[in-house]
């Protein structure tokens, strides 16, 4: 069976047009000062952009002072890219005009597409058609611009209010409200940009284009991305994960997810089902992926300029310089809520801090140099911090006193930060009174900060990264099954209304797939199933076997440990009878036969297909677990086996697994296995819409585990 994670570079569309144009049309550029069409125009022009532009409006002969063409066709020299910005009915008709005149590539500022109705996605249809059957790369509709601040290129193709200064971020956003405030804010935090990058509708070119462009980019360092949604999760999948840490030239990915998708329309009656919204869609694309998910913009820049600037950290080990106590404890709590871990300094680092500190400064981890120390007890604490093998990255604390020399200390850590030995982020508490010492750390790329706990989130942000791209590798297992025979059972089974399909059927469907499952049998009477119980063994268990009861114990639909065959008859006469009082009308004799489990823990497998994104894995702990604190994980198909185990490991209540009070550990390894079986068996059997194995019986390490139930949905039929 193919991979499906493998990364089809011949689907990468070609943005050079786009984002490293020779020349620009800006087609309805306007004389009228604050409109759209004039603000692109000058942009292009104050930018200093280092290629020809060529402003397009029929009814004047000038823009800006530059000579204007009534069509791009009168433009007697090549045109690599066209600024749209003429109401939505006259895109169609002058995209065609960029098709006859090789136009490559189109941003089309224009509103009044899908985002208006019906009508206006229809007009997005058209105008998607003329691009892609043109060769033309669509960049919008409904869209802020481009912009690239390449000093050999300076284009600002937007109608942002100014050029950016140029830096080694990226920045793509699926809104351009956003863009512009955040354009705001890292000017007032002089923070710099590569690439800005507005979607709008993303109605052809989408985030995966602009993605693996920005992977290639040697101006990009960092990339960041605001996305209300996706629009080829399973593209984004693959890309991501070569641009963050499988492939060359990784570049960590910071993501801002706002906006929920709208429910199914089908009712879903699975665990999985339920509990896969769109918010845990999106959380296990993103951690599979190995971007780091923030919740708020603010995070989006604090992560990104540490990222930036500062070499990642080799673990997740920590010193704490600091001159107050205080804020060194709470730097302290952050590391422990945030899962760094203070260094346990060396006893040379104790011994020449106790031989060059005041008798009263604490020579442990915080190091507080107390609320008096000037620049030269920061030095001697960082040179000592970076020579310390047990410090992976340095936070430096200080709040301003009488006697605080700020900018001398600010220019103590830039000096000890400019060998790159290790990351130093600094956290300078105040406003007015650090103001100075904050532009000198900031001005050579020490990223500071306001509160201790915002230092150590982003460092935090950084050590996880690391620990991504460090991971070990493991590869997709493909287990021998016998997959035709489950497409046989498949298409012959009789689903319920709902989709739900016979367990028996959804037994055989597992045992094909390798699961282990307990010894069955199916009974249509009373000595049938006293037959199947006397062949499996007692104590058994009685189930109704029926499609269309989905939740059996609700209806008096089992019997646990039934022990003799009387009980067996009896039991049989009792299910059928409940379930019939239920279900008027309809005729219940089938019963499963099964063995009952003997005890272990229980835990819960799931999948469901997605009709965007495709199958989703889920696991957790059962009973209990699932239903009342939602402790749950989420994987995309294919699974690997490191992210088998990083999903069992994923739930809160692991511990419970591995073992708590005396109690053996669980079987793992056995866990891992059924979810990589699972995993196969959604990419095999597309037919298959949800299933729930629920629960797994989980025994001690190295005793494997059984199937007690499982439920299998179908597409209903129509």
């Amino acid at each position: 069976m193919q991979d499906q994670e493998v990364l089809d570079l011949s689907t990468i569309r070609d943005l050079r047009p786009i984002l490293e144009p020779s020349s620009v049309a800006v087609i309805g550029a306007s004389r009228e000062p604050g409109s759209v069409g004039h603000s692109v125009l000058q942009n292009l022009l104050m930018g200093l952009f280092t290629g020809v532009v060529y402003p397009i409006n029929p009814k004047a002969r000038s823009v800006c002072g530059v000579r204007a063409y009534a069509s791009v066709l009168e433009v007697p020299d090549p045109i690599d890219l066209a600024v749209i910005i003429v109401r939505a009915p006259l895109v169609p008709k002058v995209l065609r005009e960029c098709a006859e005149k090789g136009v490559k590539g189109a941003i089309v500022i224009s509103a009044g597409f899908k985002e208006t109705g019906p009508e206006g996605a229809k007009l997005e249809r058209e105008i998607v058609e003329i691009a892609r059957g043109s060769g033309i790369a669509l960049v919008g509709p409904n869209c802020l611009g481009v912009i690239n601040t390449d000093p050999a290129i300076r284009l600002n193709a937007s109608f942002a209010k100014e050029m950016p200064q140029p830096g080694n971020i990226a920045f793509i956003s699926q809104s351009g409200a956003l863009c512009t405030a955040v354009l705001d804010y890292a000017k007032g935090q002089e923070i710099g940009f590569s690439k800005v990058i507005s979607l709008g509708n993303k109605a052809d070119v989408n985030e995966n284009d602009f993605l693996a462009y920005l992977w290639k980019d040697s101006q990009t360092q960092v990339i960041l991305l605001y996305a209300e949604d996706l629009a080829n999760g399973r593209e984004f999948l693959r890309l991501a994960r070569e641009v963050t840490g499988e492939g060359e030239n990784r570049k960590p990915i910071l993501t801002l997810k706002a906006g929920r998708t709208p429910a199914g329309a089908r009712a879903v009656a699975s665990h999985t089902g339920s509990l896969a919204g769109s918010d845990e869609i999106y959380d296990a694309i993103l951690t599979q992926a190995g971007t780091l998910r923030v919740d708020t913009v603010e995070d989006l820049f604090e992560y990104a300029i540490a990222f930036a600037n500062q070499p990642l950290p080799q673990g997740n080990r920590v010193t704490i310089i600091t001159n107050a106590g205080g804020p060194g404890i709470m730097a302290t709590d952050a590391c422990v809520r945030y899962g760094l871990e203070l260094a346990p300094l060396s006893e040379k680092t104790r011994q020449t801090l106790r031989n060059s500190l005041p008798p009263h400064a604490s020579i442990n981890n915080p190091i507080d140099l107390l609320g008096d120390a000037r620049h030269d007890r920061y030095a001697i604490a960082l040179e000592a911090a970076l020579d310390d093998e047990t410090t992976d990255g340095i936070i430096v604390l200080l709040t301003p006193q009488a006697m605080t020399d700020i900018e001398e200390i600010a220019q103590t850590i830039v000096t000890a930060a400019q060998l790159r030995r290790k990351p130093i982020l600094a956290c300078f508490m105040g406003i007015v009174d650090v103001s100075a010492g904050v532009r000198i750390l900031e001005t050579h790329g020490v990223p500071c900060y306001a509160f201790p706990e915002d230092a150590v989130r982003s460092l935090s942000a950084m050590t996880q990264y690391r620990a991504w791209i460090t991971r070990p590798r493991t590869a997709v297992r493909h287990f021998v099954v016998d997959s035709q025979r489950a497409r046989d059972i498949l298409s012959k089974t009789h689903p319920s209304r709902h989709g739900f399909i016979p367990e028996d059927d959804a037994l055989r469907i597992l045992e094909c797939y390798g699961f282990p499952t307990l010894p069955w049998s199916v009974a249509h009477s009373p000595d049938e199933a006293v037959a199947g119980a006397q062949r499996i063994g007692f104590p058994v268990a009685l189930k109704i076997l029926s499609p269309d009861v989905v939740h059996k114990f609700d209806v008096g639909g089992v019997m646990l440990n039934v022990r003799t065959p009387e009980e067996v008859r009896q039991g049989y006469q009792t299910i059928c009878s409940s379930v019939a009082r239920h279900y008027r009308g309809q005729d219940f004799s089938t019963i499963l036969v099964q063995a009952m489990a003997r005890p272990g823990r229980e835990v819960i497998l799931g999948l469901k297909r997605d009709a965007q994104f495709g199958p989703i894995l889920m696991f957790g702990l059962g009973g209990i677990y699932v239903e009342l604190l939602r402790d749950v994980t989420f994987r995309f198909a294919p699974v690997r086996e490191l992210g088998a185990y990083r999903m069992v490991q994923g739930i809160k209540t692991y511990k419970l697994l591995e073992g708590v009070r005396g109690q053996p550990p669980a079987d793992i390894d056995a866990i891992v296995n059924c979810i990589e079986r699972l995993s196969q068996l959604s990419l095999e059997l597309e037919a298959i819409e949800e299933l729930d194995i629920n629960p797994l019986i989980v025994y001690e390490k190295g005793q494997g585990a059984v199937v007690a139930d499982v439920r299998i949905a179908v597409k209903p039929p129509a």
